[in-house]
């Protein structure tokens, strides 16, 4: 069985999506989004108290379920203190190069609902006055917000209605281009996202009976370290995170196929999970890279911390330039697609 790769569809909602502010830490809005696309497609769906949302398909075998999971948290900052000339130092929000945000526009969501614009600069970023604008560390001493509103102080900047702790979301400048490339911030994790809510899409609309009872886990505290280790259902077997391959010197991954993951800094996945996605690829002619990640953890690795008795495994699109600009390619979207499918048809491993 095959289905047809909705490409505008998938672009359409990760465009949705990435321009939905959800640093980890502030993701109602992203979380209330999710929700509204599970009561329209009419899968039902339960809420955690930590904010995440798990959707649930019967499959004909009840007792032993699989959950796949995607998250929509994304790297940011909160705001660590207002400076004497009113601008603000920053906190970061997840694991990033302070280089990576430097010269972005941002947004600074205050705790009254209040959005005030933004630029993220290095104090010394004028070159005719600082000697060092171009060696000056980037760091967390250097970087600030510049505020778009006429503030002198720290008192003109808390009438904004600005304080510490507020958090700070990024710009994303999401571009589909008729290349096929897809290049914008945020893509880990919301490109897997979109992949997941399409697919519970269609499985709904075209009435598609899977083998076993499968939970659609949209988590949103991966960047930080724990999203998807609560709340798992007791009967689950088969865990598989759904996230980005990571694309550098020394990988197999590339912006054109789906990575599947062997193992990363948490250790091996599951030898036999894993070498079954494997196979799905290869009898379903689905282009695919096997790789290992060196510096990654993903939600799946983080539910085997905390101690659940499940089989894991990790794939998804290859993202090039991760936590900072990245890009990917519909023919990797497709391919993670089609992985996608291909496996929750598929029947469990023993």
């Amino acid at each position: 069985m095959t289905t047809k790769f909705k490409k505008e569809e998938t672009i359409a909602l990760l465009k949705k999506l990435v321009e939905t502010p959800s640093p980890s830490g502030y993701t109602k809005d992203v979380i209330t989004m999710i929700q509204s696309e599970f009561e329209e497609i009419g899968v039902p769906y339960v809420t955690t108290n930590k904010g995440a949302v798990i959707a649930t398909i019967e499959g004909k075998d009840v007792t032993r379920h699989r959950l796949l999971t995607a998250h929509v948290d994304t790297l940011g900052a909160m705001v660590k203190e207002i400076k004497s000339n009113g601008r603000l130092k920053l906190a970061m929000v997840g694991g990033f190069n302070w280089n990576a945000v430097e010269g972005e526009y941002c947004t600074i969501h205050t705790a009254s609902g209040k959005t005030i614009r933004g630029t993220i600069l290095m104090h010394q970023t004028t070159v005719h006055v600082y000697k060092n604008a171009g060696t000056a560390e980037r760091n967390a001493d250097n970087i600030e917000v510049r505020i778009d509103e006429v503030v002198y102080n720290q008192e003109d900047t808390r009438k904004l209605g600005i304080e510490v702790g507020d958090f700070i979301s990024f710009d994303p400048r999401f571009e589909a281009l008729e290349s096929g490339f897809i290049k914008s911030r945020h893509l880990d994790d919301k490109a897997s996202t979109a992949l997941l809510m399409n697919l519970v899409r269609t499985i709904q609309e075209e009435k598609i009976t899977l083998p076993h009872t499968t939970h659609f886990y949209i988590s949103n505290n991966e960047e930080i370290g724990y999203g998807g280790n609560s709340n798992i259902p007791a009967e689950t077997v088969e865990y598989i995170a759904v996230d980005m391959g990571a694309i550098g010197d020394g990988q197999a991954s590339d912006e054109y196929t789906v990575s599947i993951c062997a193992k990363d800094s948490s250790g091996p996945y599951h030898y036999e999970l894993t070498q079954h996605l494997i196979g799905l690829a290869k009898t379903g002619e689905i282009p695919h890279k096997v790789d290992i990640y060196p510096y990654y953890g993903s939600d799946a690795s983080a539910a085997i911390r905390a101690g659940f008795d499940v089989k894991h495994a990790l794939f998804g699109p290859g993202i090039e330039s991760s936590h900072a600009l990245e890009r990917t390619h519909i023919d990797s979207l497709q391919a993670t697609a089609a992985l996608l499918f291909a496996y929750v048809i598929s029947d469990m491993i023993d």
